[in-house]
């Protein structure tokens, strides 16, 4: 970890963690610097708790379920103590089956439990958009939950919570959000992820 990450105060005997951010754009951070993206300021966030992790973004534009799913076993070729998998926003915005999305994602727990069978593994709640109607919006809705309890992972809160449709939180596309919009996102994310994190720092 860089050093300004962590209180001089404190002292640790033990390697931090690594986090494997799985992900799309939302997590690749397009039009931000690598410091802004989300990954990165939930480290920040940890550390400044005394529960410091690594944070590696897998973060990839553009990538539907079925991409995000031929693509997990090369990110898990390195050890992860915990997985966040953030991925279906870009089958939602091509009104892809949430059926399908659902069972490329059932996949994907699946690999990371074969590669990394003592990783934690959350799956971050995604939205459709409204164009698709009502039913899409909640059967997509829906998968997310249906997968945590299936899979038996943590499912954690929709990603863009206080973010999304906001356009001062927002770069100009609307989708993505700007520097001050991660800074939210990186707060859902951790607050969600920290009992994780010191689930891992008990065991030890």
């Amino acid at each position: 970890m860089k050093g300004d990450t962590t209180s001089p105060s404190q002292s640790f005997s033990v390697k931090a963690p690594t986090v494997v951010f799985f992900g799309t754009s939302l997590t690749a951070g397009p039009g931000l610097e690598p410091e802004q993206a989300y990954p990165v300021l939930v480290e920040k966030l940890a550390a400044h708790d005394g529960t410091p992790i690594k944070a590696v973004n897998a973060g990839l534009s553009g990538e539907t379920t079925a991409g995000a799913m031929r693509r997990i076993d090369w990110v898990l070729k390195n050890p992860a103590n915990v997985v966040v998998i953030e991925t279906g926003a870009n089958d939602a915005l091509r009104g892809l089956s949430p059926d399908s999305a659902k069972s490329n994602i059932e996949q994907i727990v699946a690999s990371v439990k074969k590669r990394q069978p003592n990783a934690k593994i959350a799956v971050i709640q995604m939205e459709a958009p409204p164009n698709f109607g009502s039913p899409y919006m909640r059967r997509f809705h829906a998968i997310y939950g249906e997968i945590a309890e299936r899979e038996n992972v943590i499912l954690m809160p929709f990603l863009l919570e206080g973010v999304a449709g906001l356009g001062t939180l927002n770069q100009p596309d609307g989708v993505h959000p700007n520097a001050e919009g991660e800074k939210i996102v990186a707060a859902n994310v951790w607050k969600s992820l920290s009992p994780l994190v010191q689930e891992l720092y008990s065991a030890r």
